[in-house]
């Protein structure tokens, strides 16, 4: 179970390193995947910073985490995903549903369960 765990991780770091690498060095290209019209040089390097920053700071947690043994820094990139998928929920209450956001919520509750299933199965 352990070894399926850290492939699971691994492949959930994988993804996280794409969309994190694509957001900081080619934002322009993330703007049709996150629904985003940014205005300017501002918005692009808000596409960079603050999206590519979160993914790739993520990347970096998790990476650590598998080199290391230690999967407590799996609990804050769950954390971190489990407030991205709340604030989408907010987001479907309060601006009303649209199919498009359920890929990605789904993908975020699933890799927050299977951070979550890493850290309370140890290495």
């Amino acid at each position: 179970m352990e070894t399926l765990f850290q492939i699971l991780v691994g492949a959930a770091t994988l993804m996280l390193l794409g969309l994190g690498t694509t957001s900081m060095f080619a934002p322009r290209k993330m703007t049709k995947n996150f629904a985003l019209e940014p205005i300017g040089a501002a918005g692009l390097n808000t596409i960079r910073s603050v999206i590519g920053g979160l993914f790739l700071t993520s990347v970096a947690l998790l990476a650590y985490g598998l080199i290391t043994g230690t999967s407590q820094t799996f609990v804050v990139v769950a954390l971190l995903l489990g407030v991205v998928a709340l604030g989408r929920l907010v987001g479907i209450l309060a601006d009303g549903f649209d199919k498009a956001v359920v890929p990605p919520l789904l993908v975020e509750f699933v890799m927050v369960a299977i951070l979550l299933g890493a850290y309370f199965q140890p290495f």
